[in-house]
């Protein structure tokens, strides 16, 4: 798969998921307060005036970066236009400029934001190419809060695949050295990264897929993949038990990597 082939797949797959996120979106919003609170422990030397929030998707992080930033112009920015249409038709989020852009070659002057905001949208990108960005439309001293995952998200689903076949279902992540080397790259100053797990949970396999499916997530591999069929699910389904919880749930693992940076 080409790199624009890449990016089509992933925002085609982000148009279709925009009417159920919401119902499926859990652990991001989860995140999204977990982000909150990194960006309460490092925040803005000064009362920014300009804030990214960086892969809004239907805007679920917007009021916790507003109570962040409450004198600040919000602007909402999301690769899939399909996206940007919900967060548009919800009154809580007039405010909100949104702007259709990808992470990777931002639509912004350089040194115009004081602030940039992203909780689950970095994973798709190249990590030198996506910081290089963010650090271009930085103002000096500029402060970023970001939430990405590592290589052990969904390691539950790359295992039981394994079992199936030698297609690649779950994309691989970046590590948090590797995101921390980047930002390192380019120009700023790593003031916190951590990497913590956290779990969605289902009842059984067939739903925790579709809540995968629902976010958009599920787009994912080099290449095309073989069907399905009856005998390769019941194997799928087998693999994954080994994974159920004692509380008879079965997790999906989101391994976070969690950034506070500033621009030097």
């Amino acid at each position: 798969m080409t790199e624009r082939q890449h990016k089509q797949a992933v925002r085609s797959a982000f148009d279709r998921a925009a009417a159920s996120y919401d119902s499926a979106a859990a652990v991001q919003r989860e995140i999204c307060h977990r982000l909150s609170g990194l960006a309460a422990a490092f925040p803005c030397a000064s009362a920014p005036a300009k804030v990214l929030d960086a892969g809004c998707g239907t805007g679920y992080g917007l009021p916790l970066l507003a109570a962040r930033c409450p004198a600040a112009c919000l602007l909402a920015l999301d690769f899939a236009p399909a996206m940007l249409t919900r967060l548009a038709a919800n009154p809580a989020f007039a405010d909100a400029l949104p702007i259709c852009g990808d992470l990777e070659a931002l639509p912004l002057p350089a040194q115009s934001i004081d602030a940039v905001w992203s909780s689950l949208a970095l994973q798709w990108c190249e990590p030198g190419l996506a910081l290089g960005e963010i650090a271009r439309v930085l103002r000096p001293g500029g402060m970023a809060w970001l939430a990405t995952l590592g290589p052990d998200t969904l390691y539950e689903l790359r295992d039981a695949f394994a079992a199936i076949d030698d297609a690649d279902h779950v994309i691989r992540f970046h590590s948090p050295a590797r995101w921390s080397e980047a930002a390192q790259q380019a120009g700023f100053e790593v003031l916190a990264a951590d990497a913590p797990h956290t779990h969605a949970l289902a009842p059984d396999l067939r739903r925790l897929l579709h809540d995968i499916k629902a976010i958009g997530a599920h787009s994912v591999g080099s290449g095309p993949r073989p069907a399905l069929t009856r005998a390769a699910w019941r194997v799928l389904e087998s693999r994954y038990e080994i994974h159920r919880r004692a509380d008879g749930l079965l997790p999906a693992t989101y391994h976070l990597v969690l950034l506070a940076l500033r621009k030097r």
